[in-house]
């Protein structure tokens, strides 16, 4: 059906672009602004002399034709134009000491490869094997689907209910604790990801078993890019290195955004894809609340921040794993109360663009939730703030060197992001990289507007927690609606 009327859309990540692609086809008049030199927010790369670097995309849900969401990717630019890989492994453990235990996306070769490590925990295995089998046998709901569709999904679906509780009920960390074997309890709760639900171990097994969770060759902006330009096909405008200040209101109804510099763009409606925080409590004053509004912004725990080190190494180094939990001798002191057992690494060995052959992109994510640390190390000490960067460095390269003799001289590049450079790039608030943790018994999906004010829409993270290119996607698809 065809529309009229202008959108104003605030945040050119990917749940903005999905957002502006949607009204566009719908028939709007679209503005998405963007404070960036470029859209992409989070899901960017970039290059540091022969080397790209990102820390956003993994695997993409929706990768195989037929597969789910791959048809709602098709709605926003042509996932069938890109080169999917999917490599054997989800996650690798490695120890300093050169253990190491491996995770596949094949079920069957994970449960015999695990199996085989950790007979003592032969129990949990075939529980978690078992359970992966029978969701990916069962016709869960699109959830972009309607009534009636989605109801008589969901009916076939009803045996699974149990399961999903139990699952749904334990934390990563209260899971791994029925583990007895150290290199599998770490691979299911090893760094900041300990407090999910378990269902977050469950069903990106599904997806991966299902070969609908592939790796796209080019990372987060060979999807990014592909939207924006699609938008600009439609007619729409993207307006970068344009920050929005303010959302403009007339008699509690959405009429337009403000800029810094201080033009205005009138709208019939406003959709802010942008940091959650920022548009309640900035962008319209926090005017437009409730308690429940309130409550979520104080006590629900967001992702935590992170310390982003990338190294451009003169080897390839293909005998790692692509995904790997790396865990050192000695903890990695990343700032004043964080001190860190493990880590996560990204060997980027299945793609060719991130570095020339026989040389590897590698990046290391060191969560924490230290942010008034390097923000105001950032603001006040400039010169401070760039040797703490570089100690974490530093740190991350001796850690490395035990396992791969020599690496230090072999490091081209180094490149350091803080939650400073987040909170610069994207404003996200506590420089939290995906919103909301989905934590056992709370909701998924929040309210998309606010109390008493018309004409307004959010979409992305902050209303479906978890984050990820998925909740970008479906999020657009629900504002438009």
């Amino acid at each position: 059906m065809e529309h009229t009327g202008r959108i104003a859309i605030i945040g050119a990540g990917i749940a903005g672009l999905c957002t502006a692609v949607y009204a566009r086809k719908c028939g709007y008049e679209v503005d998405l602004f963007e404070q960036h030199e470029r859209a992409g927010g989070l899901a960017i790369s970039w290059r540091r002399g022969e080397y790209t670097f990102e820390n956003s995309l993994v695997w993409l849900l929706g990768s195989r034709p037929g597969g789910l969401l791959h048809e709602q990717w098709r709605e926003v630019f042509d996932i069938d134009a890109l080169t999917f890989v999917d490599p054997d492994e989800y996650v690798r453990v490695e120890t300093e000491d050169g253990d190491s235990l491996s995770m596949y996306r094949d079920i069957d070769r994970m449960e015999a490869e695990l199996l085989r490590r950790a007979p003592g925990d032969a129990d949990e295995i075939r529980r978690l094997a078992s359970m992966v089998r029978r969701v990916s046998t069962s016709a869960f709901p699109d959830p972009s689907e309607r009534w009636p569709h989605a109801f008589l999904r969901m009916l076939r679906a009803v045996p699974l209910i149990p399961s999903l509780r139990w699952w749904s009920s334990l934390t990563l960390q209260e899971y791994s604790r029925r583990i007895n074997n150290p290199l599998l309890r770490r691979a299911i709760a090893g760094d900041e990801s300990s407090t999910f639900s378990a269902l977050v171990l469950v069903f990106p097994l599904v997806w991966m078993n299902d070969r609908n969770a592939g790796y796209p060759i080019g990372g987060s902006q060979a999807v990014t890019d592909p939207i924006a330009a699609q938008l600009q096909r439609l007619g729409g405008r993207l307006h970068c290195s344009a920050s929005v200040t303010k959302i403009l209101v007339e008699g509690d109804v959405a009429r337009g955004v403000q800029l810094a510099d201080g033009q205005t763009f009138a709208a019939d409606w406003v959709v802010s894809a942008a940091d959650g925080h920022a548009t309640v409590y900035e962008l319209l004053g926090g005017r437009y609340t409730d308690a429940a509004t309130d409550a979520l912004y104080r006590t629900r725990e967001t992702f935590a921040s992170y310390v982003h080190v990338a190294l451009g190494v003169n080897r390839e180094l293909s005998q790692h794993g692509n995904s790997t939990i790396w865990v050192p001798q000695t903890p990695i002191r990343v700032d004043p109360g964080t001190t860190l057992p493990c880590v996560t690494m990204r060997f980027f060995n299945v793609d060719p663009t991130f570095a020339p052959p026989g040389k590897t992109a590698l990046t290391c994510v060191l969560p924490t939730r230290n942010v008034v640390y390097w923000t105001k190390l950032h603001d006040e000490d400039p010169a401070r703030y760039n040797a703490e960067k570089e100690r974490v460095a530093q740190a991350v390269i001796a850690s490395l060197e035990h396992a791969i003799p020599g690496i230090r001289e072999a490091v081209d590049v180094v490149d350091v992001a803080t939650p400073a450079t987040v909170i610069h790039y994207t404003r996200n608030w506590k420089g939290s990289m995906e919103g909301w943790l989905p934590a056992p018994g709370t909701s998924m999906t929040l309210p998309n507007t606010l109390p008493r004010l018309r004409g307004f829409y959010m979409a992305g993270q902050w209303v479906t927690p978890g984050g990820g290119f998925p909740s970008g996607l479906m999020s657009a698809r629900r504002a438009l609606r």
